[in-house]
């Protein structure tokens, strides 16, 4: 008999431990689950799928520096919507769903203050005038453009780009009538890539990233624009730890190579 209720005690105890127990367990799961995987620098994983809408020149670098920082971030995952900064700034009045936005010019991020964080200049650029390869046209510089005999396409003067390019064509009392007026600076670039165009005027890394299909003439730096890239989070974005954390890493001197690399300037 006492064999039985010794049994039977030792069964009750070990229920109750295990009751006791269950609590912990599940606090320990949460923690695990928030600290699970880390960066590889030690720091803290941020999990979550950002949305980052980002100008159209920023195409071929953001693509590097966002695998870049996937793999030192495991959890997180970039996506990117790439267009002219004036698109950008309309899907971004009009509510879409994201998380940080870097934009080709200050003013366009300026004209969004009620829906952005701080920006930060994360990088700068400056235009070149864009030929088809070999530059069979012998276009030397601004001047140029002028000839009536030349098909000139422009970016279209509410995108950053037109705009600059606008700015230095007056100084220089340059008067181009261009073929057309494109949505946002690779699509100028792609008419010159595909010969619709004689000539275009684009930001120098574009014609890096052409890979040989283009030509960039310089334009001396007196008559030329410098382009700013400021970055910012955004006050709709549901993972804002995480998008600050982006914002902050294109500061770093991982991104900054990065970018350094595709052609962009200091900022």
């Amino acid at each position: 008999m006492n064999t039985v209720i010794a049994k039977r005690r030792r069964a009750a105890a070990a229920l109750v431990t295990a009751a006791l127990l269950l609590p912990l367990t599940a606090c320990g799961s949460d923690d695990d689950k928030k600290d699970e995987g880390g960066t590889k620098d030690g720091g803290t994983r941020q999990r979550a799928d950002l949305t980052v809408l980002a100008a159209a020149s920023l195409t071929d670098v953001f693509k590097t520096a966002g695998a870049a920082y996937e793999d030192a971030h495991p959890g997180t995952k970039i996506t990117f919507s790439f267009e002219g900064s004036q698109e950008l700034a309309a899907k971004v009045r009009q509510g879409a769903p994201a998380d940080a936005l870097v934009t080709a010019d200050t003013k366009t991020m300026d004209g969004l203050r009620s829906d952005t964080g701080t920006p930060t200049v994360i990088a700068k650029n400056r235009l070149v005038i864009a030929t088809g390869k070999g530059n069979p046209k012998k276009v030397e510089q601004l001047k140029d453009l002028a000839d009536k005999d030349l098909k000139v396409v422009l970016a279209a003067p509410e995108v950053p780009v037109g705009r600059y390019s606008e700015q230095i064509l007056e100084r220089q009392k340059v008067d181009v009538k261009p073929v057309s007026q494109e949505p946002n600076v690779r699509a100028v670039l792609s008419k010159v890539e595909l010969g619709e165009a004689d000539a275009g005027l684009v930001y120098k890394t574009d014609v890096q990233a052409a890979d040989g299909k283009a030509e960039g003439v310089d334009i001396p730096d007196g008559q030329n624009a410098i382009a700013a890239y400021p970055a910012a989070t955004l006050k709709t974005s549901e993972h804002t730890a995480a998008a600050a954390a982006f914002v902050t890493w294109l500061t770093s001197a991982e991104a900054q190579k990065i970018l350094r690399d595709a052609g962009f300037q200091k900022p």
